[in-house]
């Protein structure tokens, strides 16, 4: 998306279009083990490798579903944000959240984003509503689907 595309100003000439895809993130265990430790969520399905070898249907530790929701925010401002030369990008709320498929650790995944819709607010404001869907490479199913509300000022 190049800086003069998509704006909050022309929000709605977008709508039902896809705005773009973040670049590849890799879901390394130390990115799983900073999670735990800031969420006091330690299952051994997140952090234990050794474990997670010998018991896990997945052959090895998997991101947490939160870890992979969390994404959003630095995937929305790489595709989104940035170009548009947004002021502000409060989070508004979420909207249909499915955790789908696993994200197994040191696997790469990316966020295709289609705005939904733009909802002028006043004050140079719009509430977005975009679909996110967090695809991992290599991988049939995406990690998650989730819409996300965004409160977008300037731009």
């Amino acid at each position: 998306m190049s800086g003069d595309g998509f704006s909050v100003i022309k929000a709605t000439d977008f709508i039902d279009k896809e705005l773009g895809v973040s670049d590849w993130i890799t879901m390394s265990q130390d990115r799983i083990n900073q999670f735990a430790e800031c969420t006091g969520d330690h299952q051994w399905i997140h952090v234990d490798a050794e474990r997670a070898r010998r018991e896990s249907p997945f052959g090895t530790t998997i991101a947490h579903g939160y870890l992979t929701l969390a994404m959003l925010a630095e995937t929305f401002f790489e595709v989104v944000a940035k170009p548009a030369r947004m002021s502000q990008a409060l989070n508004y709320g979420l909207d249909r959240v499915r955790f789908i498929a696993p994200v197994r650790s040191g696997s790469r995944i990316r966020n295709r984003i289609k705005l939904l819709a733009a909802e002028k607010k006043g004050d140079g404001r719009v509430l977005l509503t975009t679909e996110n869907t967090i695809e991992i490479e290599g991988e049939g199913k995406p990690a998650l689907i989730a819409n996300a509300l965004v409160m977008a000022a300037g731009g």
